[in-house]
Parts: C-alpha cells; sequence; structure tokens
C-alpha cells in the first residue's frame, strides 16, 4: 500500500485514547493492587514510579517514533531498518496473535457474569440447591458461592488439563459475541477504530470514580485504604519487588507487541509523539494507583466483613460451649472474654482446640489475590454483600468489558496492520480482511471454551509472551542504538519535531533501559530453569479448592512450543534473508562471468 494512502487518525486525541484505552486493561486493574499487596503497599509505589522513568516512558517513546517515522506496521518497520530484522516483527505479530487466542476468552467470562447480574439474587451468592433439594451442593458447600459459580457454572473445568469434557455452549456464545463486538470495533480500520475509543478510554474512569465513592463508603474501607498507604519500607531490600515493578511497567503499557508502532504508523507525519508518550504513560500509571486506592477500599470492606463474621462464630461458640446469656460477650468484647474464659475454665477451654478460629483483620488484609481470582472471586465476593448489588455488578463487569475490548483493539491491530502492508493483502477491503483475521482467531480460540480451557488459558497467559517480549524488546532497543545508530535516530525525530532527544532520552537508549532488559531477561530464564517441572492450579471439586499439579509431557511440550515459536523468527527470518541474499548474489556472479566469456 502506497504509503500516501495510508489511513490516518482524524485528530491527536483520537492516537491518545487509543494508546490509552490499549495500554489501561485489566493488569491494572487485578494486577497492579496485587503487587501493592505483595511488596509492602505505598512502599512499592517507589521501584514502581522510578521503572517507570527508566524503562517504561523510555521504550514508549521509542516505538512511537519508530511507528510514525516508518509509516508501516511492525514487520516493515522494522524490514526498513534492515532487512534482517523484519524477523522482530514477525515475532510481534505471533505474540499479539497468542494474545489474542486467548485474551478474549476473558471479554467472555465478563459476559457470562454481566448477563447472570440481572437477577433478583444474584447467583454467585448463594449456594444452589442438590437434587433432593434437602441442602447445598457439596461442591459449594465445600468451596464458596462464588467459587463454585466461577468454576462450575462458568468454567464447568475438568479435574486436570488432560480430561476434557466438549466445549461450554454458554461460554462458546459468549466468546462468539466477544469477536463479533470486537469486529465491528474494527470493521473499517483505524477510521472505525478512532470512533469507538472515545467510549472505550473514557467510560471506565466514570466507572471507576463511582466504584471509588461508593468504595469509600462501604463499612471497613478505611482498613483497606490504610494498609495500602502504609508502606513497609523493609520491602524495597528485597530483588523481588524491584523485578516485579519493572515488568510490571513493562506489561502494562504493552511494548513488544506491535500495536504501538501500528497506532503511531497511522499519526500525520510531524505529530508530537514525544509529549503524548508521556501523557499516556502517566495515565497508565496513575490509572493503576487509582483503581488500586478502589480495589483497597473492596478489600478493606470485604476483610472487614469476613474478619466480624469470624468474630460472631467465636463469640456464637463461647456463647454455646460455657452457657453464657447473649449479651455477656460482644464482637468488641470477644479476645477479652477469651482470656478470661480460658483463666477461668481451663480444662473446658482445652475442649475448644481445634475448633476456636484464629480472627485476624490483618492477615484478611494480606491475602493476596491476582488475574481471575481477584476479578471473578475477590469482586464478586465483596460485590453480593453490598447493596443494590445488581447494579454494582453491572456497573463492574460493563468496566472490566471495555478494559478488555480497549486492550483488543490495540492487540487485533498489531497482527492486522503489518499483515496489510503487504501488497498481495493490500488489496482486499478492510471489513473481508479484518473479518478474515477475527474469523480465524476465533476457530482457534474455541478451546479455551472447553471444560479443560482454563488450564489452557494459563499456560498461554504464563508463557505466550513475557520471555518474547522482553527478547523482542530488548533486541529493539538495542538495534535503535547501536545498528540503526542513536545519531541517525536523532536526526529522524528532529525531522519529525522539530528538535532532538535530550539527553535524558539518549542516556535511557543506550544504556539504562538494555541493561534493565538484560536483567530482567537473565533473571527470567533463571526463575524458568530453577522452578522446576512447569505447575498449574488444577480445581478439586471434592475438596473444594485449586491444588498444585504438574503439566504432563503434552503440556511442557506446548509450553516450550509457546517460549520458541515467536523467538525463533528473528534468527530464522535473518538466515532467510542472508541465504537469499547469497544466492542472489552467486547468480549475479554467475551471470557477470556468463557475460565476460561471451564478451
Amino acid at each position: 500500500m502506497a504509503k500516501d494512502a495510508r489511513d490516518n487518525w482524524e485528530n491527536p486525541m483520537q492516537f491518545v485514547l487509543a494508546c490509552v484505552s490499549y495500554a489501561v486493561g485489566l493488569g491494572n486493574v487485578w494486577r497492579f493492587p496485587y503487587l501493592c499487596q505483595m511488596h509492602g503497599g505505598g512502599g512499592f509505589l517507589i521501584p514502581y514510579l522510578l521503572m517507570l522513568l527508566l524503562e517504561g516512558v523510555p521504550l514508549f517513546y521509542l516505538e512511537l517514533a519508530i511507528g510514525q517515522k516508518m509509516r508501516l506496521g511492525s514487520i516493515g518497520a522494522w524490514t526498513a531498518i534492515s532487512p534482517y530484522l523484519g524477523g522482530l516483527g514477525l515475532a510481534s505479530v505471533v505474540t499479539s496473535l497468542y494474545l489474542c487466542l486467548y485474551y478474549n476468552i476473558i471479554n467472555a467470562w465478563s459476559f457470562w457474569y454481566l448477563f447472570h447480574s440481572f437477577q433478583s439474587v444474584l447467583p454467585w451468592a448463594a449456594c444452589p440447591l442438590n437434587a433432593n433439594r434437602t441442602g447445598p451442593l457439596e461442591e459449594c458447600e465445600r468451596a464458596t458461592p462464588t467459587q463454585y459459580f466461577f468454576y462450575r457454572e462458568t468454567l464447568n473445568i475438568s479435574p486436570s488439563i488432560e480430561e476434557n469434557g466438549g466445549i461450554h455452549t454458554g461460554q462458546a456464545l459468549c466468546f462468539l459475541l466477544a469477536w463479533v463486538i470486537t469486529y465491528l470495533f474494527i470493521v473499517r480500520g483505524v477510521k472505525s477504530t478512532g470512533k469507538v475509543v472515545y467510549f472505550t478510554a473514557t467510560f471506565p474512569y466514570v466507572v471507576l470514580f463511582i466504584y471509588l465513592i461508593r468504595g469509600f463508603t462501604l463499612h471497613g474501607a478505611i482498613n483497606g485504604i490504610k494498609y495500602m498507604f502504609t508502606p513497609k519500607m523493609e520491602e524495597l531490600a528485597n530483588p523481588t519487588t524491584w523485578i516485579n515493578a519493572a515488568t510490571q511497567i513493562f506489561f502494562s503499557l504493552g511494548l513488544g507487541f506491535g500495536s504501538l508502532i501500528a497506532f503511531a504508523s497511522y499519526n500525520q507525519y510531524h505529530n508530537n509523539f514525544e509529549r503524548q508518550a508521556i501523557i499516556v504513560s502517566l495515565i497508565n500509571s496513575g490509572t493503576s494507583i487509582f483503581s488500586s486506592v478502589v480495589t483497597f477500599a473492596i478489600y478493606g470492606f470485604k476483610a472487614t466483613v469476613n474478619y466480624e463474621n469470624c468474630l460472631e462464630r467465636t463469640r456464637i461458640l463461647l456463647l454455646n460451649t460455657f452457657s453464657l446469656s447473649e449479651d455477656s460477650i460482644t464482637i468488641d468484647n470477644v479476645f477479652e472474654r477469651i482470656v478470661e474464659l480460658n483463666t477461668t475454665y481451663p480444662e473446658q477451654f482445652a475442649e475448644l482446640n481445634g475448633k476456636l478460629e484464629d480472627c485476624n483483620l490483618e492477615s484478611e488484609l494480606s491475602t493476596a489475590v491476582e488475574g481471575t481470582g481477584l476479578a471473578f472471586i475477590v469482586y464478586s465476593e465483596a460485590i453480593k454483600n453490598m447493596p443494590l448489588s445488581q447494579l454494582w455488578s453491572v456497573l463492574y463487569f460493563i468496566m472490566l468489558l471495555l478494559l478488555g475490548m480497549g486492550s483488543m483493539l490495540g492487540n487485533i491491530t498489531a497482527i492486522i496492520t503489518p499483515l496489510r502492508d503487504f501488497k498481495v493483502l493490500s488489496c482486499i477491503s478492510n471489513e473481508v480482511f479484518n473479518g478474515i483475521v477475527c474469523f480465524i482467531c476465533l476457530l482457534l480460540g474455541l478451546g479455551f471454551t472447553t471444560t479443560s480451557g482454563n488450564y489452557w488459558f494459563t499456560m498461554f497467559n504464563d508463557y505466550g509472551a513475557t520471555f518474547s517480549l522482553l527478547f523482542i524488546v530488548l533486541i529493539e532497543v538495542i538495534t535503535v542504538s547501536y545498528i540503526y545508530g542513536i545519531k541517525r535516530f536523532e536526526k529522524d525525530i528532529e525531522d519529525m519535531l522539530g528538535h532532538r532527544p535530550n539527553w535524558y532520552w539518549k542516556i535511557m537508549w543506550a544504556g539504562v533501559s538494555p541493561l534493565l532488559l538484560i536483567g530482567l531477561f537473565l533473571f527470567y530464564i533463571i526463575n524458568y530453569i530453577q522452578g522446576g517441572t512447569p505447575t498449574y492450579q488444577a480445581w478439586n471439586k471434592d475438596l473444594g479448592k485449586s491444588e498444585q499439579m504438574e503439566y504432563p509431557v503434552f503440556g511442557q511440550a506446548f509450553i516450550g512450543l509457546l517460549l520458541v515459536s515467536s523467538v525463533s523468527c528473528v534468527p530464522l527470518t535473518a538466515l532467510y534473508v542472508f541465504c537469499q541474499r547469497r544466492k542472489h548474489a552467486q547468480r549475479h556472479m554467475q551471470q557477470h562471468t556468463v557475460n565476460t566469456v561471451a564478451a
């Protein structure tokens, strides 16, 4: 496709909103709060913000500059820099394909929960009755209603990855709906996406703000807020804290997928991407902190309810055991009465061993949950205890859908844009080509709607992108700094912006960011090797909880394939180009020899 005929964003605001919609995703809601909880609350903000300056913003800037300068998708852009680097763009496309395959299943789950929210009683608020209608189902009774609804009603999960009971019809229909909406969002390429992002990038903030107000009015919310903003500075001495901060910045901004290069390729040539890179990066990190405040308010409410329920169970146990009057023990004086009763009736109190629960608010607050467990179990647990729970459930899952769909726009664009840069595909209309890509992804992703699909989802989520993205971005920054050259890159930026990048950007690109990426890359490899056989969490319906299991041989082989498939694109493409050039040189030499002899 000729560069002059390339579509453009109607205005810079559309580009900024597209980047915000892509970068601000589910990870901001379910990963960042978990890391705060794990690594010292407010203390985690120190390494997080430092890594934003040393790694996040410079690499975000770099990808936008490459896309806007080359006005091509990831494959075309890196091929233009060096034909040997075309595999770098191809690796980004393969990684984005893996992400697209499983990311929309999260949107399918959100649709499932949203549709089930329009009931007089939320279906995860209580356990369903057994077949005899004499009591709750045993599996639900052993677990919790929210866990039962997620694992049995939503996933109908199998006991292990090796057992498969076929496609879950309800999930398959929700998955189809998610892909239909994704297609409608991108049907006319950037022209459609540019309109959609006005909604997908802004409405989640409306819901978050509403939840912030509601969260602060919940009983016990202040306990969660205090927990978040009480720093545990000793965590700063833990290397894992710094590594997780760097990794979170890296993935939260969506580096390495090719989405940012694709979005920037639709900019006007002299668009001020430098300012936009800073704005989007700050909005993304600000959103992570903002959503954490909301999440910790919900945490505080949930933890306080669980803590007080524990105290109430203990109160009733003491009343029944010692035959005390109803008002002799209250929730406020449970611990004092335990000490008194233990001193006064030591023998009778000893009989309570194993029955008396350890009620601890701090322990409830420190129980860290991430990913789907936070989004679909912990939040659902909190929502069911709120007044007007149906309203809050609808708002929450609409927000999740918009966050997920906004990220899907970037993921699918990272596949479509570089492919359409090929002349053979550029003649196909947007509607047809985008439809073909979405349909192929739909078919390939149907496996995630089977009873063992959640285990495959976990495998793709854990191994489909992390290793390859670290490798891709490391090669990107080394290429720009030392192959393409910082001086040449400076001139390109000056040509677009009218000024050269200052010393901060150059130091980050040439030294600090590559060193950080090498450190992360080595840490990932060492951690993977030391981790032994890969494991996953399998649902045990007899125990009503998840238990750790090792992946079978075919699972381990597939993990190896996920790790190698995208990364191998880089050396294989370079080898192919080298062979083609060598073959061409030999033909040229032979032709030259023939011509010389003929003369």
